[in-house]
């Protein structure tokens, strides 16, 4: 596993591995009250810290050995350092890669050939969504403007609405794992899954059918929930954050817009090789999500 930086140029091995591997290797001693008295239990733990059971299993509700502040001094300083200049060089090579991958897989036009370009293109509109989710933690520069608006134009690039995502991605990191108050990965509860029609129950949450649910997803949001990522008026948003809504559904707009005159224009082989693509990217982040 690697941790990245404010500016995707700076990978470190986890480092958990470097913190736990300097805590004591020892058994610890805790005292636990009883009607008889103060007994001592020991307990058990491996070289690294965790707690064990007693048949040698890992006790999964036992706290690790090692505290956010931990991870977060074990980063180097200036791996915590913006550089909007060096991020910009980054997208620009992202960019021009896209740029490549179409103008080689349009001038070619053989049917062996597309195929090949789904995967590689969709795996460089994944860079592109990267690049809008660092823009919505404000870590692609120091500068709240300029991340915002490279982020309306990496992930409208993509047909992926950059404020309401990014709106909702602050919301899932604000409730990881919580079942009701998550946005994105919560579990459905057995009244909720019993309630589902059968299309949204084969969509969402039937291989492979499910690598496909992302748009479903910025649509209709998560089973339970209502409104859109579209929809500026959904109770996922703020009113202060209406406009931000709008701006990026305007982006979005503009990009069906370029699409629209350029299937006019270059006829059904861009419906061929754009419409796959972002399909492809879709994919694999439901597949990226699916395996953290």
């Amino acid at each position: 596993m690697a941790l990245q930086c404010a500016t995707r140029t700076c990978r470190l091995p986890c480092a958990t591995r470097s913190i736990v591997s300097a805590l004591p290797r020892t058994s610890v001693r805790l005292q636990v009250a009883s009607l008889k008295g103060p007994v001592q239990e020991t307990k058990r733990v491996d070289e690294r810290g965790f707690r064990l059971n007693a048949d040698g299993s890992y006790d999964l509700s036992a706290p690790p050995p090692f505290t956010l502040s931990d991870i977060r001094d074990a980063i180097p300083k200036h791996c915590w350092k913006k550089n909007g200049l060096k991020s910009m060089r980054y997208l620009a090579a992202d960019v021009a890669i896209v740029a490549g991958l179409a103008a080689g897989a349009y001038a070619l036009n053989q049917w062996w050939a597309w195929p090949v370009y789904w995967i590689a293109q969709g795996t460089m509109f994944w860079s592109l969504f990267v690049v809008g989710h660092d823009c919505g933690h404000q870590s692609f520069s120091s500068n709240r403007q300029v991340n915002d608006l490279v982020g309306n134009i990496t992930h409208a690039s993509i047909l992926v609405p950059y404020h309401g995502w990014r709106i909702s991605h602050r919301t899932h990191h604000g409730n990881h794992g919580h079942v009701e108050n998550d946005e994105s990965w919560h579990p459905v509860t057995k009244s909720q899954y019993e309630n589902l029609d059968f299309w949204t129950k084969l969509g969402r949450l039937s291989f492979p059918w499910s690598l496909l649910a992302y748009p479903f997803y910025l649509w209709k949001r998560s089973p339970g929930k209502e409104g859109s990522h579209y929809d500026p008026n959904c109770d996922l948003f703020q009113s202060s954050e209406r406009r931000m809504v709008l701006t990026s559904d305007a982006f979005m707009l503009g990009m069906l817009s370029v699409l629209a005159a350029c299937t006019a224009k270059l006829g059904k082989q861009l419906q061929r090789s754009e419409g796959c693509a972002v399909s492809t990217r879709h994919t694999l982040f439901c597949m990226g999500c699916g395996l953290v």
